[in-house]
């Protein structure tokens, strides 16, 4: 409690909030950076399965819905972790840590945006599209923040199950059910999380322990962390290639995942190398290498479609 108060003083001021205050908190409790990785992988999942550009606003809308979706369960997750969000120094300066937010505005918001974004996914896409949503919220604030992330160092493997839902929402809101290629690239996202997010936790594992949260980094030494996230990205590379048989890709494609693939296991490999040798890891290098290779590859999977080769 008293780290709470002692980050609230110096931002009340004896002064209530502007509106523009109280909006910038209410989106930070979104965590709109975490909502535009998701969008990286929605958008061009719906190109492929279109196979050509579809319907530009069901792609306009699905990314709406989808961001309200997303933003609805990271609200909950801050509501639901404001207790050690206000031990780590990563998240000390979330609006419920800081008092910008009452638990009870910000509870109100996370139901309210979850119920809008169901109801404008019925409304503009398909009850697929929506229900897969629904189910997207449920994984990530029952299954990961309620009762995984506490409790396991697996919390990130099975609770990483809710960022790959944005694959299976943007495929059927353009084709009204799922197949073998929306099954890859959920793969693909489920078996990239790991290693996208283990690094971050190596980065701030003293936050993770003071918190008691068991991320892999707390409860392990490196070098099992760096072996288990070079693991995760070797299958994330052999998924990714599965769809190149699955659903007819091409050359962009296939040379991407290849090259980029070929890339982003060898950062991991240079993660485990430090820490075997005992050299001081640079984790955060194969986090932003994480989201560079993620980004391409679905880059790749939005322009190859539209290629005659």
């Amino acid at each position: 409690m008293s780290t709470v108060t002692k980050t609230q003083a110096p931002l009340r001021e004896g002064r209530p909030a502007s509106f523009v205050d109280k909006a910038r908190s209410y989106i930070a409790l979104t965590k709109p950076r975490v909502i535009e990785l998701l969008l990286v992988t929605t958008a061009p999942v719906m190109i492929l399965a279109q196979r050509g550009i579809p319907d530009l606003w069901l792609v306009v809308a699905t990314l709406i819905g989808g961001s309200m979706s997303a933003g609805a369960a990271s609200a909950f997750n801050c509501y639901i972790d404001r207790d050690i969000d206000a031990m780590m120094h990563r998240t000390r300066n979330r609006p419920l840590v800081t008092g910008e937010l009452t638990p009870r505005q910000a509870l109100v918001f996370s139901w309210t945006l979850a119920a809008v974004s169901t109801v404008w996914l019925l409304v503009f896409t398909n009850w697929v599209a929506a229900a897969l949503s629904v189910g997207a919220i449920f994984f990530y604030v029952v299954v990961y923040t309620l009762w995984l992330k506490r409790r396991t160092e697996q919390n990130i493997i099975w609770g990483g199950i809710a960022g790959c839902f944005p694959v299976l929402i943007g495929w059927s809101a353009v084709t009204g059910d799922l197949s073998w290629g929306a099954v890859i690239l959920f793969l693909v996202v489920f078996l990239w999380t790991p290693p996208h997010y283990w690094p971050l936790s190596m980065k701030y594992r003293d936050d993770y322990e003071t918190a008691g949260v068991p991320m892999l980094a707390v409860v392990r030494n490196r070098k099992i962390v760096g072996l288990q996230t070079i693991l995760y990205a070797w299958a994330t590379v052999a998924c990714s290639l599965l769809l190149i048989p699955v659903s007819d890709m091409g050359v962009v494609y296939s040379a991407t995942a290849l090259a980029s693939g070929v890339w982003f296991i060898a950062v991991t490999h240079r993660l485990y190398g430090d820490a075997i040798r005992g050299a001081e890891p640079r984790p955060m290098r194969v986090f932003h290498a994480s989201i560079t290779y993620l980004t391409l590859l679905f880059l790749a999977v939005a322009i190859d479609p539209l290629l005659p080769f």
